[in-house]
């Protein structure tokens, strides 16, 4: 079976999972957080992401999210991989499945977060604008990515 079908939408009951799935991937790609940065944004997360948005993911053999999206149409407002699969198209499939199924073309990215940054122009992003602060208003520079077209 294909990744693409096994996307479900993400649950209460997934909440925890998937905020270690983002703890872990911030971890692992967002070396310009300090660890208060990180305890700060956490209860962020939750409280206007997992609660406040329908997010897709992709779970593993034990039902367990292992990677997650969440879309406003036509932005991408989260996206996030266990560090330890990635580069096994759950990303990928994630994206393709938020371009082609909910109608997304805009992206941010922390402009810190050059990872991120080459996977999205690896999928046919381009920087169209920059911004000094994060969505929370924090001091971590935006880049923000368009699909041309």
């Amino acid at each position: 079976m294909s990744l693409q079908n096994q996307i479900t939408v993400v649950t209460p009951a997934d909440y925890a999972r998937a905020l270690d799935v983002w703890e872990s991937s911030v971890r692992a790609t967002h070396e310009f957080l300090s660890e208060a940065d990180i305890l700060l944004l956490k209860p962020l997360v939750y409280d206007h992401c997992l609660k406040q948005m329908t997010l897709y993911c992709i779970r593993d053999e034990a039902d367990a999210v292992i990677g997650f999206l969440g879309v406003d149409a036509p932005k991408i407002e989260a996206l996030f991989v266990d560090p330890t699969l990635r580069g096994k198209g759950i990303g990928r499939t994630l994206m393709e499945y938020a371009i082609n199924e909910l109608g997304a073309e805009l992206v941010d990215v922390n402009e810190q977060n050059n990872q991120a940054l080459g996977f999205y122009q690896h999928l046919g992003f381009e920087i169209v604008h920059r911004s000094e602060l994060d969505g929370f208003g924090k001091p971590f520079p935006l880049l923000h990515l368009k699909l041309p077209g």
